[in-house]
């Protein structure tokens, strides 16, 4: 059996969405390191802080990948030795952190200073927008001529584009005319994955040449590039792709593909929300999806997984 984890993106951030890692002590190190960084406990922040502050560019993308990267110091010696790993927008970057490819506290610097280069090239009229039901052809008709893009490409025809606020509205009332089955903002106020951020994506390529791979020891996973869906097989080689994503649309739907194509027959979102685990579940509904949003416990997660796979 390979177990699939899913590292989530920002835009479902909540008030107890640390509610199974924030007191665990394997993590307390990170939640103190990103005290640190946002000026404040994210356990207190959560709970808080008004919507506006917790789905702010740099305080979501950091909360996300604690999140991840705390679930992964809970679960790390009770999970499956095969796994592979893929991560959504900022998700990216947390499952290269999981994977063991760069250690946790650079992971959330390297986050930090991504959210940074991305908020300095947004202008405050930016957005994302989420459509389903439209065919590819129909999206890039939508989004040609006006500052907008695709961002996301995930399955069953559901796309999420990145732009001016203008563009978006505009296209999201022309997306309802042409049948889309459902049309919505999403909270995230950066054009990520679009040619808009390109100079935030070529800042980013320099910051990443700075890191120091984890590449001495055997990586915990089989890792998936976001703007391609291929295998990290060269980290060094492939390391760059965190920085072409941010101006580069991710091709989510080949990122679950390749995941089942490597033998996955569970996944596991480490959330926040359960977006990720509910679009496994709906191209591949053969194969068992949850988040550690389902769960009470971090024994209910590892009991789950027992049964699954008869391993964990």
């Amino acid at each position: 059996m390979a177990l699939a984890i899913l590292c989530s993106g920002q835009g479902n951030q909540h008030a107890g969405m640390f509610d199974l890692t924030g007191d665990a002590p394997e993590a307390a190190s990170l939640f103190a390191y990103v005290s640190r960084q946002l000026g404040g406990d994210p356990r207190v922040l959560v709970r808080q802080a008004d919507p506006d502050v917790l789905h702010g560019n740099r305080t979501a993308q950091l909360l996300c990948t604690l999140q991840a990267l705390a679930a992964a110091a809970l679960f790390d010696s009770a999970l499956p030795g095969r796994r592979c790993l893929a991560g959504y927008s900022v998700g990216e970057v947390a499952a290269w952190g999981v994977a063991g490819l760069i250690g946790a506290t650079e992971t959330l610097d390297l986050v930090d200073k991504r959210a940074r280069l991305m908020d300095a090239e947004s202008h405050g009229d930016e957005g994302m927008l989420f459509i389903r039901g439209l065919d590819r052809a129909s999206i890039d008709q939508l989004c040609e001529g006006r500052e907008a893009a695709i961002a996301i490409c995930n399955p069953a025809n559901a796309w999420v584009l990145g732009g001016r606020k203008v563009a978006l509205d505009m296209i999201a009332q022309e997306a309802a005319k042409c049948g889309a089955l459902r049309v919505s903002s999403i909270p995230v106020k950066v054009p990520s994955h679009t040619y808009l951020l390109a100079d935030a994506s070529s800042a980013f390529g320099g910051a990443l040449a700075d890191i120091r791979l984890q590449t001495g020891r055997q990586p915990r996973a089989r890792l998936f590039s976001g703007i391609d869906g291929d295998p990290v097989l060269d980290a060094s080689r492939d390391l760059n792709k965190l920085a072409l994503q941010i101006s580069h649309p991710i091709q989510w739907d080949k990122c679950l593909a390749g995941c089942v194509e490597a033998g996955a027959t569970v996944f596991l979102e480490l959330g926040p929300g359960r977006a990720l685990a509910e679009m496994a579940a709906g191209a591949y509904p053969e194969i068992p999806a949850r988040s550690l949003d389902d769960f009470r416990s971090i024994r209910g997660v590892l009991d789950w997984l027992t049964r699954i796979t008869g391993s964990a």
